[in-house]
């Protein structure tokens, strides 16, 4: 039986345009992602490099982007937060029957734009929808290595047989059903988290 529920926030919650962060560096000189750029991103995503740092070494790359091109580049990949989904998310929280727990691979310069067009009452609602948002850039951790859902399992007193886990990237679900959790394999643009009771 099903008593706790784990989503994940980009392309399950808030709609993404994966690509749009290349094709907006396209007109910079990027021409694929380097062994280099691949670690500095995931290093930022575990919060190891603070936002400054991080932009000035993207920055050492594309010397033709100023900082303001960089910050815009980077978040073109956010799109919006559909209402159904937080009206979805809040009548779950009302319900009462589930455990529910936020855990996104994301960093301070999204999360901030994230606030900044939902806007804090908005955001807040999403928020303190969750027992516990968990963020990577906060954690020091990234989906799918296996330390982070081990992490949120201990520390929340949760069992993993108990425990949906929903996730677009397959990678990340994969990591999770091999501990025994329960997941879901959101299709992006076939299916939506507002047909979560079928997993239930």
């Amino acid at each position: 039986m099903i008593k706790n529920i784990i989503l994940d926030f980009g392309d399950v919650l808030i709609n993404l345009d994966k690509p749009a962060t290349a094709r907006e560096m396209l007109k910079f000189g990027f021409t694929g992602i380097t062994p280099e750029l691949d670690t500095l991103f995931k290093d930022y995503e575990k919060g190891f490099v603070a936002s400054d740092h991080f932009l000035d070494r993207v920055s050492n790359q594309f010397p033709q982007a100023n900082t303001n091109d960089l910050i815009n580049a980077w978040n073109a990949i956010l799109l919006d937060f559909p209402e159904k989904r937080l009206t979805f998310l809040e009548r779950l929280v009302k319900e009462n029957e589930y455990r529910l727990f936020l855990l996104s691979n994301t960093n301070d310069l999204h999360i901030e734009y994230v606030k900044e067009q939902m806007g804090m009452q908005r955001f807040n609602r999403f928020k303190n929808a969750f027992e516990v948002f968990y963020l990577s850039y906060e954690m020091g951790m990234r989906k799918p290595d296996a330390e982070i859902f081990e992490f949120v399992l201990d520390q929340n007193k949760l069992l993993a047989h108990e425990t949906l886990f929903v996730d677009d990237v397959k990678e990340n679900t994969d990591a999770a059903a091999s501990l025994g959790i329960h997941v879901w394999n959101l299709q992006v643009g076939q299916e939506d988290v507002t047909q979560l009771n079928q997993f239930l």
